[in-house]
């Protein structure tokens, strides 16, 4: 045999050798990707840790939250809620109507111009996660946006509440960040808060420059000027604060331990209430 015809049948062997080993992984493979178990659809993807909220618990807590500072705002810019914009508030749970808003005439332009974005944003959150929760997605709870008998009287007023929720909101999604095991819920819910962040320092630097004295909502709160002294609600370490579920509820509530009351009469929808 000629070295030519040596080396022609030595390579022919080689492949035939190659296409044998890539259809035998190619074959595993296959078999390994049929016998793998689905994947779930939606926030329940990891079992939760025994007495852990589940990632769809959490995001159904802010749902509730969302859906709070969704209506407050957009009744101040329009004076109606979210509803009427074609947003849906239907699912699981108890449903209830929003008591107490009404449409704010605001003294200051840059401020309208602000609170038109901060009703945006929030509808689109509340969009969000109801989207990410598809079928679980629950109801509006009933709200009672005057709650604290303020509001909806003059900027100031607004601003005292929108502070109150931009920083509470910001610390319940801070304190919920390290219970989220799936990444893309995370990854959403990060958004979220920055976004939230974004407010939140736009609505304290407004109050400071317009001299709203505001009280704090628990023992945690840190008050920006003139109230208090620091601009950015952070701790030593310039880490933003975090609440627990609880200390959220408490606020919300108006009071420690309650089930329900102040912004929220019926309490929350969901498991964590």
């Amino acid at each position: 045999m000629s070295s030519s015809s040596e080396a022609r049948r030595r390579l022919g062997e080689r492949l035939l050798n190659r296409r044998a080993v890539l259809g035998g992984l190619t074959g595993g493979i296959a078999g390994t990707i049929l016998t793998l178990p689905a994947r779930a659809a939606g926030p329940e993807q990891e079992p939760a840790a025994a007495g852990q909220p589940s990632d769809r618990d959490l995001l159904t807590f802010a749902l509730n939250l969302e859906y709070l500072e969704a209506e407050f705002y957009t009744y101040a810019v329009s004076g109606h809620g979210i509803d009427a914009l074609g947003i849906e508030t239907d699912g699981m749970g108890t449903p209830g109507a929003t008591m107490g808003g009404k449409q704010l005439k605001f003294e200051d332009p840059m401020l309208a111009r602000v609170a038109e974005e901060l009703a945006f944003d929030e509808q689109q959150h509340v969009k969000l996660l109801r989207k990410a929760l598809g079928r679980y997605a629950i109801a509006k709870p009933a709200l009672n946006l005057g709650a604290l008998g303020i509001g909806f009287g003059s900027d100031a007023e607004y601003l005292t509440i929108g502070r109150a929720m931009e920083d509470t909101g910001v610390t319940a999604y801070r304190g919920a960040a390290p219970l989220i095991r799936d990444k893309e819920t995370l990854g959403t819910t990060a958004g979220i808060l920055a976004d939230e962040a974004y407010h939140m320092g736009n609505v304290r630097l407004l109050i400071a420059q317009k001299g709203v004295q505001v009280k704090p909502v628990d023992g945690k709160d840190i008050l920006p000027p003139p109230s208090g002294k620091k601009f950015f609600a952070v701790d030593d370490r310039a880490i933003a604060l975090a609440r627990t579920p609880r200390e959220v509820l408490d606020i919300v509530y108006g009071r420690p331990g309650a089930s329900n009351g102040g912004f929220y009469p019926n309490g929350f929808n969901g498991s964590i209430r």
